[in-house]
């Protein structure tokens, strides 16, 4: 049985309908704007990888992106009427307290597909200058040879805000997509070895990226 028989991957009609949804939240509550989109490709595996700040990065990043996106959410978000609803738009569960193995397959299965995922891989919402990452998106990423994507997002949380924040209505809000690239690791590492090396490629080029926006856009609206 492939893996993606084994996990029910999210039908992928599912993230073309709440990704419409989001572009109209985001060009009507909010001025959203989508800067170099171009550098995704529109077809094959691809991950996109961005900071995380704020609450409103998940859902802003998915609706600006040029192409469907499966995003791995916290499944402590699948509660309730939104959690309802980030399931219809085929969002994708995942444990953070363990190595999610199902969730990781799910994302997987995505991919091999021919499929977008999104990922956070700071894990929790902090500053959003990817100090650290969680390892899960180097492990995909080596398992399916998809190209990254680096995400910068600014806007999202309010000067002098908290993680928990929100932005005023009609507030200016920026989603920089990055050049794409693919972890590249010597031959004969072990696996261990090599997977802490992929993370580390990975960290330093979305930071690298959210520098380089945040210097081309000027000053950040976040809080650090």
């Amino acid at each position: 049985m492939t893996v993606a028989g084994q996990t029910g991957a999210p039908h992928p009609r599912r993230a073309v309908v709440g990704r419409w949804i989001g572009i109209g939240i985001f060009h009507t509550l909010y001025r959203g704007r989508a800067q170099h989109v171009e550098r995704v490709p529109r077809t094959g595996p691809v991950i996109l990888v961005a900071n995380h700040a704020a609450f409103l990065d998940g859902p802003f990043v998915f609706s600006m992106a040029p192409r469907p996106v499966n995003f791995l959410v916290k499944q402590e978000a699948f509660t309730g009427f939104f959690g309802w609803l980030i399931r219809a738009v085929g969002q994708i569960p995942i444990d953070r307290t363990v190595g999610d193995r199902a969730a990781l397959a799910t994302a997987t299965a995505v991919l091999e597909r021919g499929g977008a995922v999104g990922i956070f891989p700071e894990g929790n919402r902090g500053t959003g200058e990817v100090e650290q990452v969680n390892q899960g998106a180097a492990w995909i990423a080596l398992r399916t040879g998809a190209t990254i994507v680096p995400v910068a997002v600014s806007g999202t949380r309010p000067p002098g805000g908290s993680t928990d924040s929100w932005p005023r209505p009609r507030s200016t809000l920026d989603v920089v997509f990055g050049e794409p690239f693919t972890l590249t690791v010597p031959s004969g590492v072990p696996g261990r070895d090599r997977l802490r090396l992929a993370s580390e490629q990975l960290r330093d080029a979305l930071a690298s990226h959210v520098r380089s926006a945040r210097w081309e856009n000027g000053p950040s609206t976040d809080v650090h």
